[in-house]
């Protein structure tokens, strides 16, 4: 169906921002009463409601860079303002950020869309699937210029050699992923380097996020406010918004749609067995929730991130869906794909058996991360994947008028 196209006693090392009246008492692990669970509903952390106080709004000028983690900008006023988020609390910021990192792809994906250029840092930045940045005009990234935050840990001392004015993660992630944080020491950063902002939003299988999940444009809202650019924000709704109508009209009655199975594969060009992904409401799948898929693994098989179970060839003919979307495979072309992932099932005997194999039906799933502009690049290959003969090989979105919004020409 596919078509190619330091100590405690140390002083504050940054007064540039400061947390609120509303930073969680305690620790973040245990998140805050009166928060909702996974419907994303409820009220923010500490003392704040459910909206953002996102005070006054200044207005910035000045280019932004692609790469580095530095946003070339001045703040318009000087003016302060905040904004609160789940685990974190009210953060205000006395200006506009300009040197930031960031944990994972989704919310660097969103940097680039904003016009402040890729965070100065990522846990990898080899999961930042910044290639479809190639269809934008005078859109680009430099990924060797993005400092690797994870080899074998995460070293405390980086955050201090990187110095940033944000950290764009949830800290709850950092504890709860990377053996060695404690509390004191997310409490060290943020008092000695600079503030944290963020939530984990990829996927709601970690059983510490007990607080407010965000869709990913409730999150990309939220960074907005951040960098005070909430005008491209807007731009950017009304582009999704005319792909999700567009696409959604045109999808077939639920009971015509095909079952899909996202797994991922171990290893991942000659898999042995699979870690089932069952569609969740983690920005992992925004693409998979806007096409309505059926998901074959219903509500009978635990996803990775929750227990770790994996299953075997023969359990995927047992359930036999009508097409595979298999992660892990972001680096390669849908060529690529074909002739070695595909290629490999097609020569294993319980593998070829399967229908979505037999009829060629095996696609990239998508990477982990995605924010708004990997989003759409990801709706409209899932819809050539899926519906060849609805969808065509048409572009389903304006390029040029997404890479003006990220230079802010409109």
């Amino acid at each position: 169906m596919e078509r190619d196209s330091t100590s405690d006693e140390a002083p504050t090392r940054r007064d540039y921002m400061k947390y609120g009246g509303a930073v969680i008492a305690g620790g973040l692990l245990a998140g805050c009463s009166g928060e909702s669970g996974s419907n994303g509903s409820g009220t923010e952390s500490g003392s704040t409601t459910g909206s953002a106080q996102t005070g006054t709004t200044t207005s910035t000028t000045g280019t932004t860079s692609s790469s580095g983690g530095t946003t070339e900008g001045t703040s318009g006023s000087g003016s302060s303002y905040s904004v609160s988020m789940a685990p974190i609390g009210e953060v205000t910021f006395e200006g506009v950020p300009k040197r930031w990192i960031a944990g994972t792809g989704d919310w660097a994906d969103m940097g680039v869309a904003l016009g402040v250029g890729a965070p100065g840092a990522l846990w990898l930045p080899e999961r930042f699937n910044s290639y479809h940045y190639e269809e934008l005009p005078g859109v680009s990234v430099d990924k060797s210029s993005i400092t690797t935050l994870y080899s074998d840990g995460v070293d405390k001392e980086v955050f201090y050699e990187l110095d940033s004015d944000v950290h764009v993660f949830d800290p709850n992630f950092l504890m709860n992923r990377f053996e060695g944080w404690k509390q004191a020491d997310i409490d060290e950063l943020r008092e000695n380097v600079a503030p944290y902002f963020g939530n984990t939003i990829f996927t709601h299988e970690y059983p510490w996020h007990d607080y407010r999940y965000y869709t990913l444009y409730e999150a990309f809202g939220k960074l907005a406010e951040a960098f005070q650019r909430q005008d491209r924000h807007r731009q950017f709704v009304a582009v999704h918004d005319h792909l999700v109508n567009d696409v959604r009209s045109r999808l077939p009655a639920r009971s015509d749609r095909p079952s899909v199975a996202v797994v991922y594969p171990q290893p991942v060009e000659q898999p042995e067995s699979f870690l089932p992904y069952p569609i969740g409401q983690g920005t992992t799948f925004a693409h998979m929730n806007t096409l309505g898929l059926k998901d074959a693994f219903g509500e009978n098989t635990n996803s990775f991130t929750n227990d770790r179970g994996q299953v075997d060839y023969e359990t995927l003919l047992e359930i036999d869906p009508d097409v595979l979307l298999l992660l892990g495979n972001e680096t390669k072309s849908a060529e690529e794909f074909r002739n070695t992932v595909l290629s490999y099932l097609r020569t294993q005997n319980i593998a070829s058996q399967l229908t979505a194999v037999e009829n060629g039906d095996v696609y990239r799933a998508g990477g982990l991360y995605q924010g708004p502009i990997i989003n759409l690049f990801l709706i409209e290959r899932l819809g050539h994947q899926l519906y060849s003969d609805t969808f065509g090989s048409d572009r389903l979105f304006d390029r040029q008028r997404v890479a003006n919004i990220v230079k802010g020409n409109f």
